[in-house]
């Protein structure tokens, strides 16, 4: 399991963005009616500090606030193994509090947090979405298209006030690479933030098979930031669930013709229309599909899968292979990796796969599970 960290780039702080009025998306796409009432907040306040929050700040790093600064001093917390120790864990999006409790959190549950206690600290803060290659998720057969966010930190105007030399900001980032000084982002407002959080819960609960509080999360997210068209497709999916394809179809039209290279929408729309038995109308929607991407997301991990089943050891990891060469952190394909290697009987490169299954694992349950496995093959290594 991801060890959460920080990397951290100095840079001058840009003004913070300007909030647009955001469109209101059309009545037509949402249909309250079709679902039941749920204790959704309509406006979460994922920000809020909780006591323990308030105690760390003001007891546990005190010292170090006021030797190191209140920006220093809380990226080094961050940083910091022997402090916050924080883990990565993709499993569900929690609130600053909640990340703070169990000190553990995907990227966005991370900054939000960070946010919390830097804002508590009088810090500015900056939020950022990462522009990065699309990552795909899957979840009992159904995708999800992972983003990544980031936070810039700085002084308050006032701490930098008569000073000759002014902070730089720093980037906050809880999945660094080499290339995060070239990274392309862009700054987004609080409200996409808020959006984003409610889109996650969305999926999250969607995926547990909650469909009506799961309308109310994404229909939280599409008031938010109507903008943020990934909460759109999200509503999209939750209606054709709901059986209501021609409001799924609607609402896939609709994202379309704000983004007609929407590939998430233009594959939700095909198989929308799949369950309508319009066959012709899902192959043009399909093969428009394909014209912009070659393969489809799991194409080449769907394949290893066959391949294993049939046992052709040979084709199922040149399939994992080529998934991992569109996706080298899929967890799930370096263990196919390492299942195909087995087969094989090659048990030092199945280790190898097995030991990246673990290290790009994304909650605790999988990491138990990859943990116990590779410490079974190492001890037939062994023997």
């Amino acid at each position: 399991m991801r060890h959460g960290w920080v990397a951290l780039i100095c840079l001058a702080l840009s003004a913070c963005a300007t909030p647009q009025i955001a469109p209101q998306q059309p009545a037509i796409l949402l249909h309250d009616e079709a679902f039941q009432p749920r204790a959704v907040p309509a406006r979460p306040d994922v920000f809020a500090v909780s006591a323990s929050m308030r105690q760390y700040l003001e007891v546990e790093i005190s010292g170090q606030l006021r030797s190191k600064g209140k920006l220093r001093g809380l990226v080094a917390a961050l940083e910091s193994n022997a402090q916050l120790k924080l883990e990565y864990d993709a499993s569900v999006t929690r609130s600053a509090a909640d990340t703070f409790e169990a000190r553990a959190g995907n990227c966005l549950s991370l900054t939000i947090m960070t946010a919390a206690l830097a804002r508590e600290l009088g810090l500015r803060v900056s939020f950022r979405r990462v522009l990065v290659d699309e990552t795909w998720i899957r979840k009992d057969n159904t995708l999800f298209l992972g983003g990544h966010v980031n936070i810039v930190l700085a002084p308050s105007a006032a701490d930098q006030l008569g000073s000759l030399n002014p902070a730089a900001g720093v980037i906050v980032d809880f999945l660094p690479n080499e290339e995060l000084r070239r990274q392309r982002s862009r700054e987004i407002h609080e409200n996409t933030v808020i959006a984003m959080f409610m889109n996650n819960r969305a999926a999250e609960t969607m995926a547990g098979g909650l469909l009506d509080e799961a309308y109310w999360w994404a229909r939280g997210a599409t008031t938010h930031d109507p903008r943020f068209l990934e909460a759109l497709n999200t509503l999209g999916v939750i209606y054709s669930r709901r059986g209501l394809l021609v409001q799924a179809e609607g609402l896939f039209e609709h994202v379309l013709a704000l983004e007609a290279e929407n590939t998430s929408a233009l594959a939700n729309l095909a198989g929308v229309l799949e369950k309508q038995g319009r066959a012709a109308a899902a192959l043009a929607m399909r093969e428009r599909l394909q014209r912009i991407e070659a393969h489809p997301p799991f194409h080449y991990f769907d394949l290893g899968l066959a391949a294993m089943k049939r046992r052709d050891f040979a084709a199922a990891r040149d399939s994992f292979a080529r998934e991992l060469d569109r996706n080298a952190s899929y967890h799930e394909a370096h263990f196919g990796m390492a299942a195909a290697y087995l087969g094989l009987g090659d048990l030092r490169a199945a280790q190898k796969h097995l030991a990246a299954a673990l290290e790009a694992s994304t909650n605790r349950r999988e990491h138990d599970l990859y943990a116990a496995k590779l410490e079974w093959l190492r001890s037939r290594r062994a023997q």
